[in-house]
């Protein structure tokens, strides 16, 4: 058994976790530039917590920009186990409504120009996310939103765009009918993937802001009416937090899905070409195996 630390990258209006004992925000160097803010650490029901604000505080990231390697390898660095992500979303689904929470459980990646891998010439590797979410981290998080009575949707599939701008009416009537997305985001992709290389199990937290475009009575996006969902959404995404540690608990087993083995065999360059540099750079993302 090793011990449970549980890391949260939080979203759009989510920018603390309440309630940490110890709590203090540190600077984590990483090889792969500067993380999006400092990464607030400390203690709750006896389990380490680590919150990294994705768009840093006052939000100056805007979803192209977020350094994602960084961020996933500072929190690898920090000892975190577990990857929770909390974001905004809209929905292509009447049943999924603006306060309702969905955990992902797959995606379209849409996103472009986007750095998606640790690894690359000098250091070549392959891993599976054809299941790209933990099952046992999800269900945890479906345990403690149900406690904090939240409704909350057991899957779901999420569009990744680019943005920074919201769909057209096209798009959006193609990704519900035709492509059989859920809901639509702007910042889960390469996020999970690159929580899969490093080995983390990783659960995403999807708070329906909006309807997207596509609604009949909705119309388009309306910024001041997804801030003010999101507002409330913040307060029930801050009390699933505080309860996952109670449904996590200190001890941790090997993960039943082998998020935490993911490298076992991706790894395809032969040991004596493999790059130095960047093996340098890969030290806590792939240290396990190299």
């Amino acid at each position: 058994m090793s011990r449970t630390m549980i890391g949260v990258i939080g979203g759009s209006g989510v920018y603390e976790i309440a309630g940490l004992e110890d709590a203090r925000w540190r600077r984590i160097d990483s090889p792969w530039g500067a993380p999006s803010d400092q990464i607030l650490t400390g203690t709750l029901d006896g389990v380490p917590m680590a919150f990294l604000p994705r768009h840093g505080r006052g939000h100056v990231h805007s979803p192209s920009s977020v350094p994602y390697r960084a961020n996933i390898d500072a929190l690898k660095r920090l000892g975190v186990t577990d990857v929770v992500s909390v974001s905004a979303c809209g929905s292509f689904r009447e049943d999924m409504a603006p306060g309702d929470f969905v955990l992902v459980d797959q995606f379209i990646d849409r996103t472009v120009g986007r750095a998606s891998s640790f690894f690359g010439p000098g250091c070549v590797a392959h891993v599976s996310v054809a299941h790209p979410t933990c099952a046992r981290l999800s269900a945890a998080c479906h345990e403690a939103a149900m406690a904090q009575g939240i409704r909350v949707h057991r899957s779901g599939t999420y569009l990744a765009m680019e943005g920074p701008q919201f769909s057209t009416l096209a798009e959006s009537r193609m990704y519900r009918e035709s492509w059989g997305a859920d809901v639509i985001g702007m910042t889960n992709m390469p996020e999970a993937k690159l929580a899969r290389e490093a080995e983390l199990c990783y659960a995403s937290v999807a708070m329906i802001t909006d309807y997207d475009s596509w609604h009949p009575e909705h119309g388009e996006v309306d910024v001041a009416e997804i801030i003010r969902t999101m507002t409330g959404n913040a307060d029930r995404a801050r009390a699933l937090m505080a309860r996952l540690p109670a449904v996590l608990g200190a001890a941790r087993a090997p993960c039943p899905h082998g998020c935490d083995r993911a490298l076992d065999h991706a790894i395809l360059t032969a040991p004596d070409r493999r790059d130095p540099a960047i093996l340098d750079k890969l030290d806590a993302v792939a240290g396990r195996v190299l």
